[in-house]
């Protein structure tokens, strides 16, 4: 049994993700006030644990195009809006600045996350340029914060992104556990809504060697027995929204039926 059973309550929990809208800053902003922002996050944030979820992730997904160093105001509108819904948080729940593992650590620390999940190693290259983080500063961060409790779930893929050097995703699997002993793996595909290619999922499992493996990305109603025997549980985003598609709002009754399903699998759990 591992840390998944105490935090989440199931070994193969689901947890979905509160995409929050662009902010400001962002080249995509609107402009309508953070109220907009915040008001939109909490109908998901209720549609989400209405239907019955494990958990939350809030993530700055419409953040587009993503920065490689989160900028302080986003990081700043990010806590306003968690900050604003913390009373309103029934579930275990995380925090994510795309692409910054040492913002999205900050952030946690701010906003008392349980859990998080990052693109917190390697150097990548594709749309945003080269990515390349260092690992070494973001976990004696996290040890200068005290956040001793905080789950941290690796991303071993970088949606779109190449691995610079080539390296096969299970041999960066085995690499980071020895390296970095990650509480969690997460095997993402090309983008959201997109699923990993191939026997992917199973050949990470098999390299994490008993480390929990998530599913990050393209987690359907259609698909989701098969990832429920491969790995434990998945990050859910576009599959629980009006139309299964990523720009809408969560979908209340979705979320219920995908989540029926999931208790139907797990044994009722």
């Amino acid at each position: 049994m591992s840390f998944l059973s105490e935090l989440f309550g199931t070994e193969k929990p689901i947890i979905g993700l509160v995409h929050i809208q662009a902010l400001p800053g962002d080249p995509f902003y609107k402009g309508k006030g953070m109220d907009v922002v915040i008001q939109r996050a909490k109908a998901d944030l209720e549609a989400l644990q209405n239907g019955g979820v494990d958990g939350v992730l809030f993530t700055n997904e419409f953040s587009m195009p993503y920065e490689k160093h989160v900028s302080s105001v986003t990081l700043a509108a990010m806590g306003m809006v968690i900050g604003a819904l913390r009373s309103l948080i029934r579930v275990p729940f995380g925090a994510e600045a795309i692409f910054d593992g040492d913002a999205t650590i900050s952030l946690c620390a701010a906003v008392e996350a349980d859990f998080t999940r990052c693109l917190f190693t390697g150097v990548w290259a594709g749309d945003f340029g080269m990515v390349d983080r260092d690992i070494a500063v973001t976990l004696r961060l996290k040890n200068a914060y005290r956040l001793d409790k905080l789950k941290l779930f690796y991303f071993v893929t970088s949606e779109g992104d190449a691995c610079v050097g080539e390296r096969k995703t299970a041999d960066i699997a085995g690499s980071l556990l020895f390296n970095c002993r990650p509480d969690a793996l997460v095997v993402g595909g090309a983008a959201a809504g997109s699923g990993p290619a191939g026997r992917l999922l199973e050949q990470v499992a098999e390299a994490a060697k008993g480390t929990p493996v998530v599913c990050g990305t393209g987690c359907r109603p259609d698909n989701i027995e098969y990832v429920l025997t491969r790995c434990n549980g998945a990050f859910v985003g576009s599959a629980f929204k009006v139309d299964g598609l990523f720009e809408n709002p969560v979908d209340e009754e979705r979320v219920r039926r995908f989540m029926e399903k999931v208790h139907m699998l797990r044994g009722g759990r």
